[in-house]
């Protein structure tokens, strides 16, 4: 019986001391794997501020380039962008980079090999034309940049924004086919009456040869002023990549209006009503956007214009509301102008800022609206496409017809 006991003692203490050693080496191992798994988890210090400053690196390299650079990584994230990029290229910059053939160029330039004259990798270019938030051709070339240690994960960007020359090739297209187009109906008026004052030169009578002189006179007139609009035109389309960024006060813009417009209200038959909100305010070239209103009151005057019957011209300015407003982004002001026309059939509306498009003579109120150029409400469209507005047309024939045009605030 002693023996049994003692033999059951014994094994109960190697029991004891196999459980305690077996609670300490896992115990031990768990704290082990944990520190590990924290210190693998969170860089060492001196790895964190390697990192830091390989990037101040970057970007002073980037800084260093006289021209529009930028520097990425081989995941198309950007590492260095100098101050000249960023003031440039500030709201292109994601779409640029997000685009099918920066993705592809910059694979490309992360596999291209070197080139054995000079031992530097080949270049790879691109051209990418973005329509947000801005229409624009950029051309892209990129070059890998080699490292000593065969780290080469690194791509200089050089950015050359080609908007004003393609704008400059799309105008002196525009203007040769509209300007020959729309010049051909005054010349042939113009070569018609010279050869008749040839003709009859000492039997036309002086009252004759005064009528044709006037009529020359209108004709020379109505090119001078086409011409002066298409200048115009092409001028803004040279501009229309770049957005304005002058703060201007709603009630500063209508009071040069106002102005402007008056002489042409001393009439009786015409009224013009201004109404607006306080404290509304955009970033606007202010020529330009007095251009538009200009215009439209013009457009107004010459279409809108009945016998027997006072023309009304509103002329309003209100923050936009939720249903009014085409842009998630931004809030935006409303402004519009109204008449008590004769409106404008349905089918004309979407073609009113069409170059040369004008509504047929069935339509037109007065023969003063036959004299125009059909340029006014592009000039419209073009300004209000480089400030970052929209337009659209309501009418109802019989009642009137009015111009709505939304613009975005300046953000305070």
């Amino acid at each position: 019986m002693s023996l049994f006991l003692d033999i059951t003692l014994g094994c109960a203490v190697s029991l004891a001391v196999a459980g305690w050693a077996s609670f300490g080496y896992l115990y031990h191992r768990k704290r082990h794997t944990t520190q590990f798994k924290e210190t693998s988890s969170t860089p060492p210090r001196s790895m964190r501020h390697l990192a830091e400053q390989q990037k101040d690196e970057t970007s002073k390299l980037a800084e260093t380039i006289p021209a529009k650079t930028l520097i990425l990584g081989p995941l198309g994230q950007v590492l260095g962008c100098n101050s000249l990029t960023e003031a440039h290229y500030k709201n292109s910059l994601p779409a640029l980079l997000r685009h099918p053939a920066t993705r592809d160029t910059l694979a490309a330039a992360l596999k291209a090999p070197i080139d054995p004259e000079n031992g530097l990798p080949a270049i790879c270019a691109t051209t990418v034309n973005l329509d947000v938030p801005v229409k624009r051709t950029i051309r892209l070339a990129m070059r890998r940049l080699t490292h000593k240690h065969g780290r080469d994960s690194r791509v200089l960007v050089l950015l050359s924004d080609r908007s004003t020359m393609q704008a400059a090739d799309r105008m002196r297209a525009d203007f040769v086919a509209h300007a020959s187009h729309e010049l051909r109906t005054p010349l042939a008026s113009l070569n018609g009456f010279i050869d008749l004052l040839k003709e009859n030169q000492g039997a036309a009578t002086p009252e004759s040869q005064m009528l044709y002189l006037d009529i020359m006179t209108q004709q020379t007139t109505r090119m001078q002023r086409l011409i002066d609009r298409l200048l115009y035109l092409s001028q803004l389309q040279l501009r229309g990549h770049t957005r304005p960024r002058t703060p201007l006060e709603i009630d500063e813009l209508f009071a040069v209006i106002s102005g402007e417009v008056t002489p042409r209200f001393k009439d009786n038959n015409r009224v013009l009503h201004i109404q607006q909100e306080e404290g509304l305010t955009l970033l606007a070239d202010e020529d330009e956007l007095v251009q538009v209103f200009l215009n439209l009151i013009e457009n107004a005057i010459r279409y809108a214009t009945q016998p027997d019957k006072t023309l009304h011209i509103h002329l309003k300015a209100y923050r936009a509301g939720p249903d009014e407003n085409p842009s998630a982004t931004s809030d935006g002001i409303l402004l519009s102008l109204e008449d008590n026309g004769p409106g404008i059939a349905a089918h004309h509306l979407p073609r009113l800022t069409e170059r040369f498009y004008r509504v047929p003579e069935n339509q037109a109120a007065t023969a003063e609206a036959q004299q125009g150029t059909g340029l006014g409400l592009a000039i419209v469209r073009q300004i209000l496409e480089r400030h970052g507005g929209k337009l659209h047309f309501t009418s109802v024939e019989g009642q009137g017809t009015t111009c709505w045009i939304w613009l975005p605030t300046a953000a305070l």
